[in-house]
C-alpha cells in the first residue's frame, strides 16, 4: 500500500488502512481533494464540491471509529455522485438551468445505503443535460481534447483521473458502460431490480438502472454489497437475498468459463481498431471463446429501445418540456418530440418482446458464461459529442447486467472497452469470468 499516494488506493484497500489505522478519513479525503485541486482545471468533473463539507464528514467518520461506534465496508471512504442522485445536504441539479440550485430535501436510496456502510459523499460529479446526449464540461482525463463520454461522464472521469476510488452514474441506453471505456476505468451496470432507483431522476422506469465505477474488480463488488437490495419505494427492485458478490469473485470457477463472442448486427459500425482488439481477444482465449450470430433476429430491437425511451422521457419530462423547452438541447428537444408522438401500440408492442429477447439469451447462457462483445465503436471521438451508444442498448433493452473491463487500446494509446454481458440476475458469476478473462489477457 502506498502511503504517499492515497488518492491513488482502491476503496477497499483504503477502507482496509482506515480499519488498520494506517491513515485517517480525514487525509484520505485531504489527498482526493489535493489530487482535484491539481487536475480539476483540465478535467472539470465535478459539478458540486465542498472540500469543507466533505471534510467535516471524514473527521465524523474518524470520530465513530475512535469512540467505538459501528463502521461499515467503506468506512471512511469517498464516493462520487452523478448530479441526478439526489442528498439531502447538497444541490442536485441534473445537468439542467431548469434545475438550478434544487435542494432534493432527502437522500436517494443508493446514497442512504452509503452513508450507512460509512462512505463520505464528496460532491456531485458532471452529468449530461438530464443524463441525456447534450454534453456536459467535462473532458477525458487521457486527452482533454476527447469526450469521456456521457451521460455519466463526471463519475468516469474522477475515478479515471485519480480524483476519487468510487464514483455512482445512471445508464438508460449506454450511460455506464460507454465512458466507462472511453476513460478506461471497471463501470458496472447491474441487471435491472437490483438496485433502487427511489430518488433518482427518472427518464424511464424500464430502463433506468444505478451504476459505478472503480479502478479494480473487487472494488465493484464492494460497492455491488453496499447498494444492491430490495426498496419498497421502487417497486421494481425485487425481494430476495442480494448476491454474494465478494464471495463469488474470490472463489474460481468450477470450470474455464465459455464466452460467446457476439457481434450483433451493428458489427460493422465498430471500427477497425475495434474488430483487430477483439479478434485478438477471442484467439487469446482460444476454444473458451466462440462466434455466436444472433443475426437479424434482435435488429429491430434498437428500435423498439428507442421507443420506450423517447416515451417514458416524454412522460417523466413533461414538466420540463412544458415550462422551458427552450431552455432544453436541441437534441433532447427532438428526442421529447418524438416520445410524445410515439402510440399506445407501438409502446405496448415494445415491452412486449422485452421478455422474448431475455428467454432466447438465457438459451445462450445454458452453453456460455458470458457475452464478449465491444462496449463502444472505438475509442473516446472529440469534445461535443459524446459517442455512440449502439454496443450497450441491446443489453440495456434486455436489463442484463454488463461490464466494461480496461483491458485494450487504439494505437494512439487511449482506451478501449471490452464488454462482458451475463444472464440477468446472474451477476456474481458474471463477474467471477471478468476476473478469470482479466487473468488470461493480462498473462498472455
Amino acid at each position: 500500500m502506498d502511503m504517499t499516494r492515497l488518492e491513488w488506493l482502491s476503496a477497499g484497500d483504503a477502507a482496509q488502512g482506515i480499519r488498520d489505522g494506517l491513515f485517517d478519513s480525514e487525509q484520505l479525503v485531504q489527498a482526493c481533494l489535493e489530487r482535484i485541486r491539481q487536475t480539476e482545471g483540465e478535467v472539470q468533473a465535478w459539478q458540486h464540491l465542498d472540500e469543507a463539507h466533505a471534510l467535516a464528514q471524514a473527521r465524523a467518520r474518524d470520530a465513530d471509529r475512535r469512540e467505538g461506534r459501528p463502521t461499515g465496508p467503506l468506512h471512511g471512504v469517498p464516493v462520487g455522485l452523478k448530479d441526478i442522485i439526489d442528498t439531502l445536504d447538497m444541490p442536485t441539479e441534473d445537468g439542467t438551468v431548469l434545475h438550478a440550485g434544487r435542494m432534493a430535501g432527502r437522500d436517494a436510496a443508493v446514497v442512504a445505503r452509503l452513508r450507512a456502510a460509512g462512505a463520505v459523499i464528496l460532491g456531485k460529479t458532471v452529468t449530461t443535460e438530464l443524463a441525456t446526449y447534450a454534453a456536459g464540461k467535462t473532458r477525458n482525463p487521457h486527452d482533454p481534447s476527447r469526450t469521456p463520454g456521457g451521460s455519466s461522464s463526471g463519475s468516469a472521469a474522477a475515478v479515471a483521473a485519480g480524483m476519487v476510488p468510487l464514483t455512482l452514474g445512471t445508464q438508460t441506453n449506454g450511460s455506464v458502460i460507454r465512458p466507462a471505456a472511453f476513460c478506461g476505468v471497471y463501470g458496472f451496470k447491474p441487471s435491472q431490480g437490483l438496485v433502487s432507483r427511489h430518488g433518482i431522476l427518472k427518464t424511464s422506469r424500464t430502463l433506468d438502472c444505478v451504476g459505478w465505477f472503480a479502478r479494480n474488480l473487487d472494488d465493484i463488488a464492494l460497492l455491488a454489497e453496499v447498494l444492491c437490495g430490495h426498496d419498497e419505494r421502487d417497486t421494481d427492485t425485487r425481494v430476495q437475498a442480494s448476491p454474494p458478490f465478494l464471495r463469488m469473485l474470490a472463489q474460481e470457477p468450477p470450470l474455464p468459463p465459455r464466452f460467446a463472442w457476439v457481434k450483433t448486427p451493428m458489427w460493422p459500425q465498430a471500427d477497425a481498431d475495434t474488430h483487430e482488439a477483439l479478434a485478438e481477444v477471442a484467439e487469446v482465449l482460444g476454444t473458451q471463446c466462440e462466434s455466436f450470430d444472433v443475426g437479424e433476429s434482435v435488429r429491430a430491437a434498437w428500435d423498439w429501445h428507442r421507443t420506450i425511451m423517447e416515451a417514458e422521457m416524454a412522460f417523466n419530462l413533461d414538466a420540463e418540456w412544458t415550462r422551458g423547452r427552450d431552455k432544453l438541447s436541441s437534441s433532447l428537444q427532438q428526442q421529447l418530440q418524438r416520445g410524445r408522438e410515439v402510440s399506445a401500440l407501438d409502446y405496448q408492442h415494445a415491452q412486449a418482446r422485452i421478455p422474448q429477447l431475455v428467454d432466447g439469451f438465457d438459451e445462450l447462457f445454458e452453453r456460455f458464461d458470458a457475452i464478449l462483445t465491444p462496449a463502444a465503436p472505438g475509442s473516446a471521438p472529440p469534445l461535443g459529442n459524446t459517442g455512440d451508444p449502439v454496443f450497450c442498448t441491446l443489453w440495456s433493452l434486455c436489463g442484463m447486467p454488463a461490464l466494461n473491463l480496461p483491458l485494450l487500446h487504439a494505437p494512439d494509446n487511449l482506451p478501449m472497452g471490452l464488454q462482458l454481458v451475463g444472464r440477468r440476475g446472474d451477476d456474481a458469476r458474471l463477474l467471477r469470468s471478468a476476473r478469470w478473462l482479466v487473468r488470461q489477457l493480462q498473462a498472455a
